[in-house]
């Protein structure tokens, strides 16, 4: 039977100091700040806070980041015919830290008014992303050629992407708390995930001044090209598949945070806990998870985290009867589950693109990216859009109050089966779609 994934990619080794590591991995400020708030907060917030309907809301927040799967390809495109790849990290984070507090400004009464200028602000706001996460993406491709290198700094951004999700995903719905809740309350965390995001850019931008990088060298000719060497690359097409379905499973987890809290475990700063005790964990096994990828191999520990991820959300179907205690500790082993499936998933996509490199002598890391996060910008966006379908089905109520209206016993059973059953089969199911991995060799000199 042949094995599940590719055996290694050999290639010159390529130890990073510890300064670009770091430099690199404050990028993930950024991305897990926008991965995650609005993921977390945009639609309760239009549900609650501005009182749109669940259908509609699902909508408003799935299509400006459907439009990212368009843009992010372009993005890729793009930063592979210029020189460096920073200068786009600087411009295009420091537009999206203005973009992400102009989200929840909220200028408009009404809900319709409302509704269409938080669609309009999001559409501007997931371009510029786009601009600054496949550049970002694109980067350990080219920082160092050594297999287990990358393995290395995927782990440092993760760590990082664990801490970022932490204090925004936690911090957001306190500062909403905090300041007053509804729209006020909703301005003041959109400035505070803003002036995070401001923070990321300028350390990333400068730490990653003195990083390595590989000579630029001749993509191919078009776009159109270009994605077409990227759809032959079985492996990467295999990650990729597997990569947006579970992005879209995570996706309705982070939706169904305050949701679960309000109406299922009837905790008021429920959300909070449960961020800290799902991300908490990350920061803290990120050691151990290295170690199970070197002994087992990137595919297999992904496989492993995501079974892990899965199984946890199916223990949540018995929140009703369990304490607020057990709880925390079920979704802290979703959050471990979470750490690996992350950072294998990451650190399989430059081997994919190291291997075309070697293949195929150009430099197109840009395209995989962009389509690597536009796949994941459409599974995020996704998981809202499943998330508020449910609710919608179950007969959820919305309110524009800025406190969530009460709910009748099928409504908070669709908030149960969303947060639970839906993450459970999208993220477990989907490692199926990585039969189709395989890594191929690389015939170049083997790394020690």
């Amino acid at each position: 039977m042949t094995p599940i994934g590719p055996s290694p990619v050999v290639t010159r080794p390529s130890v990073l100091p510890r300064g670009v590591l770091a430099g690199y991995a404050l990028g993930s400020l950024v991305t897990g700040a926008f991965g995650t708030v609005p993921g977390l907060l945009l639609l309760p917030y239009l549900t609650d806070t501005l009182g749109v309907a669940a259908g509609v809301s699902g909508l408003l927040v799935l299509l400006p980041k459907a439009w990212d799967v368009l843009v992010n390809p372009l993005a890729g495109r793009i930063s592979d015919r210029r020189g460096s790849r920073r200068p786009f990290l600087l411009v295009a984070g420091l537009l999206l830290s203005a973009l992400f507090a102009a989200i929840f400004a909220a200028p408009f009464g009404g809900e319709g008014a409302s509704g269409a200028y938080v669609a309009i602000v999001f559409l501007l706001a997931a371009s510029a992303y786009a601009f600054f996460q496949v550049p970002y993406v694109a980067m350990p491709a080219e920082l160092t050629d050594g297999y287990a290198e990358r393995t290395r700094l995927m782990t440092w951004r993760v760590a990082v992407l664990a801490l970022a999700i932490l204090v925004s995903g936690a911090l957001a719905p306190l500062v909403v708390d905090a300041t007053g809740g509804g729209r006020a309350g909703h301005r003041w965390s959109g400035l505070f995930i803003g002036a995070l995001i401001a923070v990321g850019t300028i350390a990333t931008f400068a730490g990653t001044r003195k990083a390595p990088s590989s000579a630029a060298q001749e993509s191919e000719p078009s776009l159109a090209a270009q994605l077409r060497v990227a759809s032959g690359n079985a492996p990467f097409r295999a990650l990729l598949l597997c990569w947006i379905v579970q992005a879209a499973g995570i996706g309705t987890m982070l939706a169904g945070v305050q949701y679960f809290a309000d109406h299922v475990i009837h905790q008021k700063a429920g959300g909070t806990f449960l961020f800290a005790a799902f991300v908490g964990p990350a920061l803290l096994v990120m050691p151990l998870w290295s170690r199970v990828g070197r002994r087992h191999g990137k595919p297999r520990s992904l496989i492993a985290g995501s079974l892990l991820f899965a199984a946890g959300a199916l223990v949540l179907l018995a929140s009703p009867e369990l304490p607020p205690v057990v709880i925390y500790l079920v979704v802290a082993v979703i959050g471990v589950g979470y750490a690996g499936q992350q950072v294998f998933a990451m650190a399989m996509l430059p081997d994919c693109i190291a291997y075309d490199t070697a293949r195929t002598g150009r430099r197109q890391a840009g395209v995989f990216t962009g389509l690597w996060t536009a796949g994941e910008t459409l599974g995020l966006a996704l998981g809202p859009g499943i998330y508020a379908l449910v609710l919608q089905t179950f007969g959820y109520v919305s309110s524009a109050t800025g406190e969530a209206a009460a709910q009748d016993s099928t409504a908070r059973l669709g908030v149960l089966l969303g947060f639970t059953v839906l993450p459970a089969l999208l993220v477990g199911v989907a490692v199926l779609l990585l039969r189709g991995y395989r890594e191929a060799t690389v015939p170049l000199a083997s790394e020690p």
